[in-house]
């Protein structure tokens, strides 16, 4: 993966070339305000996209549960039918 570092005007400006060839070369952005580094923006693979989105199931899972969003089995097989 390649870094390049790019102002935050040209940035804002080209954001969705940028985005684009960044996802089909590889490219990293390290985005500079007044020379100093700001955000640190790169392409995500699938697989850590669905890393990603696991992760917040499982956050999302957690909250139900601490909310008594929840089923008992005697629910599940009652809806199911056994």
């Amino acid at each position: 993966m390649t870094t390049q570092f790019i102002g935050i005007k040209e940035f804002r400006q080209n954001i969705s070339t940028l985005t684009k060839n960044a996802r089909k070369q590889g490219t990293r952005f390290i985005v500079l305000n007044k020379n100093r580094p700001m955000l640190d923006v790169r392409p995500i693979s699938d697989e850590d996209a669905t890393l990603e989105q696991l992760a917040h199931d499982v956050a999302r899972a957690r909250e139900d549960v601490r909310e008594g969003r929840v089923y008992s089995l005697a629910e599940i097989k009652k809806d199911l039918g056994l």
